[in-house]
């Protein structure tokens, strides 16, 4: 998911003004940490790698829990909670193409990681 949000870079920012590696948007960071019990939140927290990632996993997880599948968690993270709401709401698929190969993207590069490290992983079965 990172390599898809920022391809790495920390400081990454987006023309919707998400920051860091995993492309949180100052709002949505700043409400992750209220959520979980933080004292204080600057934007300079976003470039912070261990917060970034710290947050987008929540967050990612919070999606997660909310939807109960991937595909639609990664949908929401990419196009909002409130977009995906409506769509299911009338029953349609994804509207924006954006957010269709953004899941695409994620799902595959999920795939090539865990073919790349499913010994460390765990995943091969020895």
């Amino acid at each position: 998911m990172i390599e898809q949000e920022s391809s790495f870079d920390a400081n990454a920012r987006s023309s919707a003004g998400a920051v860091g590696l995993m492309q949180l948007t100052p709002q949505t960071a700043k409400g992750i940490a209220i959520r979980t019990g933080g004292s204080s939140f600057t934007l300079s927290d976003l470039t912070n790698p261990e917060i970034n990632v710290r947050y987008g996993a929540w967050y990612l997880r919070h999606l997660l829990d909310r939807y109960h599948d991937e595909r639609t968690a990664l949908a929401a993270y990419n196009a909002g909670q409130r977009n995906v709401d409506r769509w299911l709401a009338r029953h349609v698929d994804v509207q924006f193409p954006e957010t269709r190969a953004y899941v695409e993207r994620v799902e595959r590069l999920k795939e090539i990681y865990r073919r790349a490290y499913a010994s460390e992983l765990g995943l091969d079965g020895g």
